[in-house]
């Protein structure tokens, strides 16, 4: 049977379940009507602005299209990202907590979408498409059941919050992109059918021997090879999975996240291009950020507009998927994406990629050290290839849930994350 994450009985909640900050994100997000109190049906069957007509390349995750000849293309990758909203009358949170996450769970749903992406890209494929009715395949189906919000779910709202708790983030409270980060990683350590390993990079700093230490445990230092962690045992997971633990014999699949700040109150133009750049890679999870008030997952950019799915929208609650006929139109928005303006970005954002393999790896260091050789743009973050002397060591960090060290706490959560969080009218 498969470890699953520890739930708190605690639940550190003010009156009315949400911070006053959360209080204050309701009021403004009103725009006619409360965005999240929207419905799917309201979404789906309103009036939307057409996808530009426009001659400039669209990039959608690594994939490039165009927009006078594939509009139907660029609809169907677009649909078929996890959408993951607000949701309602689900099982409450640690027992006695909100049943609805509506007014505070936004940037929670943005990590559980980048994550999502992740869990698409290492089961099914990036080229997997949805289709409305479609018979589903068990892996995709596997893949919806763990973010499903029930607290046995790896990546539910329940163990998200509640992982948060332990981090010094009350249920209620609205989480910022490092934060959200981190406890993802912590999360993916019990996924024990995915094997991932989730890297959150601080200090803007990439360590490639780091990463190619923690998604090749059994090198040692000096690169002699032991024996991998687990190895002939299925580890709790399906029986279809011993296909999974010969893939991963030699690298565990790479979900990176890279928090970042680019700029103090508002984005700096220096680094628009470089981050435009970053949904070209095929590598590309996307990004989680927003503004203020509001988190969004950006999936991809044309022209200077950035192209989003958006969590504000308040659904029902669905029970876990157990055939393949599977009722799961309420996770594929079926609209026209959701656009803004670039310089609307709020600075602070968490940047994912993912490397299926070691080979992937090394091609995206490539890719992202020709991009810092490139004029047009500020590098957001830097690629080095062992440990500079003042960050901690890769070795120093637990890598399972430990809450206990609050120096480690405030290693993890640094104050630049708390800023974006302090939302202002």
């Amino acid at each position: 049977m498969s470890r699953l994450p520890p739930n708190s009985t605690a639940i550190p909640i003010g009156p009315t379940g949400r911070s006053p900050e959360n209080n204050k994100q309701d009021r403004v997000n009103t725009v006619g009507m409360d965005a999240a109190t929207l419905t799917y049906d309201t979404l789906r069957f309103g009036e939307f602005e057409d996808f530009p007509e426009t001659s400039e390349p669209v990039w959608i995750l690594g994939k490039e299209y165009n927009a006078l000849t594939e509009k139907d293309e660029i609809l169907s990758d677009v649909t078929s990202r996890l959408w993951f909203t607000y949701r309602k009358n689900f099982p409450p949170i640690g027992g006695t907590g909100p049943t609805s996450d509506t007014g505070w769970g936004c940037m929670l749903r943005c990590g559980q979408m980048i994550l999502g992406e992740a869990l698409v890209c290492r089961h099914v494929g990036r080229d997997w498409r949805w289709a409305r009715g479609q018979r589903q395949r068990e892996e995709y189906i596997s893949i919806l059941n763990a973010f499903i919000d029930k607290k046995d779910s790896y990546y539910s709202i329940h163990q998200i919050a509640q992982m948060g708790v332990g981090e010094g983030k009350p249920i209620g409270q609205w989480y910022g992109p490092n934060t959200v980060a981190q406890v993802l990683k912590k999360l993916a350590v019990f996924d024990t059918w995915s094997r991932l390993v989730v890297h959150v990079a601080m200090d803007n700093t990439v360590v490639i021997e780091d990463i190619k230490r923690l998604c090749m445990p059994w090198l040692d230092a000096a690169g002699a090879c032991c024996e991998p962690d687990g190895a002939g045992e299925l580890n709790g997971c399906p029986q279809g999975a011993c296909a999974l633990e010969e893939e991963t014999a030699l690298w565990k699949p790479l979900v990176l996240l890279i928090p970042l700040r680019l700029g103090l109150s508002d984005i700096n133009e220096a680094y628009i291009e470089t981050l435009k750049q970053c949904f070209m890679l095929p590598q590309s999870l996307g990004v989680i950020g927003g503004k203020p008030n509001s988190a969004h997952y950006f999936i991809g950019y044309v022209g200077e507009e950035l192209i989003y799915l958006d969590p504000h929208t308040t659904q029902p609650a669905v029970d876990p998927c157990e055939d393949s006929q599977v009722p799961d139109e309420t996770y594929h928005c079926q609209h026209p994406p959701c656009r803004m303006h670039i310089c609307e970005l709020d600075p602070s954002i968490a940047a994912g990629f993912f490397c299926r393999t070691e080979d992937e790896f090394d091609d995206w260091c490539m890719r992202i050290r020709r991009l810092s050789c490139n004029r047009g743009g500020l590098p957001m973050f830097e690629l080095v290839d062992s440990q500079p002397s003042h960050m901690v060591s890769v070795d120093a960090l637990n890598l399972t849930p430990d809450f206990s060290d609050s120096d480690r706490l405030e290693r993890f959560f640094d104050s630049e994350d708390e800023e974006f969080e302090i939302l202002s009218l």
